[in-house]
């Protein structure tokens, strides 16, 4: 297939992470795409320390521009960027996250056949031997296999992997900026992108490799904003009247219990089937706490 090279703005959250920053930018440097049709903006979500110092190195290599704004959450970073882009598309990641080389190629090729899509690659664990970040990566897997099981009619993609036409993506306000944590935006952002009558579509060779280290505490903590994120989906879901979110079936939350046996097996797979049921403990713990 024919495809022309469409200008793209990668748009970069982060929040004191300057370590897996500069990992990520090294990846873009290596991407394999005409350096006049991309350019990336890193939002600093209020750190610390600015991440200057970071992004400083990679002016001679890349188009990039450091914003920032006072710490209100990775929905406003995104807006923040997305407000500045001169891209035709937008595509999304996260400061924890590693692009492959053909990642702006295979969206471009995507983006020639369905230029009004939303499209969402598939996001690998660069964390194999952490079985906490192994779950977290399982668990949006089996959500992938679940909600996008007809590649073209998507239902749910997350937003360290998503790219999308600039003009509607700010036509239908961007992310939902009453979520100020990381857990839930994603969700949202999709269900409105589908409820107002667009097209979502699952490309699992558009990829990125994702390195969030977790612990049993931080994996908690993690599910458990998750928990916070869909009490706060429920929240904007009857704001625009869209109707209450019905619970998954029986069988949904028994699959998922499976799943990681389809994945792993002996311990390892019973290990992360426990983690699995803490997952579920602290996202319920999260909504109801709320």
């Amino acid at each position: 297939m024919k495809y022309a090279f469409p200008t793209i703005t990668i748009v970069i959250p982060t929040y004191n992470r300057p370590d897996r920053l500069a990992a990520a930018l090294q990846a873009l440097k290596r991407l394999h795409y005409p350096r006049d049709r991309f350019e990336v903006l890193v939002v600093d979500d209020g750190s610390p320390v600015l991440s200057e110092a970071v992004v400083k190195p990679f002016r001679e290599l890349l188009d990039i521009t450091l914003l920032t704004q006072p710490h209100a959450g990775p929905a406003v970073a995104r807006n923040t960027g997305a407000a500045q882009a001169t891209g035709t598309y937008l595509a999304f990641t996260d400061d924890d996250c590693a692009p492959a080389p053909d990642w702006l190629k295979s969206l471009a090729v995507r983006f020639a056949a369905t230029p009004d899509c939303a499209i969402g690659g598939r996001t690998l664990n660069a964390l194999p031997h952490d079985l906490y970040a192994t779950a977290s990566q399982l668990l949006i897997d089996y959500l992938y296999t679940y909600y996008n099981s007809d590649l073209n009619k998507a239902r749910f993609l997350t937003s360290n992997n998503l790219a999308l036409p600039a003009e509607l993506f700010r036509a239908i306000g961007g992310f939902d900026t009453t979520f100020r944590r990381a857990g839930g935006e994603d969700r949202e952002f999709c269900d409105r992108w589908l409820y107002l009558g667009y097209q979502m579509h699952y490309a699992p060779e558009v990829i990125v490799y994702h390195s969030h280290a977790l612990t049993m505490q931080t994996f908690w903590k993690q599910h458990y904003n998750y928990g916070r994120g869909a009490f706060s989906f429920h929240q904007a879901r009857a704001r625009r009247g869209a109707g209450r979110v019905q619970l998954e079936p029986l069988s949904f939350y028994l699959n998922l219990l499976r799943y990681p046996f389809s994945a792993e097996r002996n311990w390892r797979a019973l290990q992360l089937a426990a983690l699995f049921v803490v997952s579920q403990g602290a996202n319920a713990a999260g909504f109801w706490c709320k």
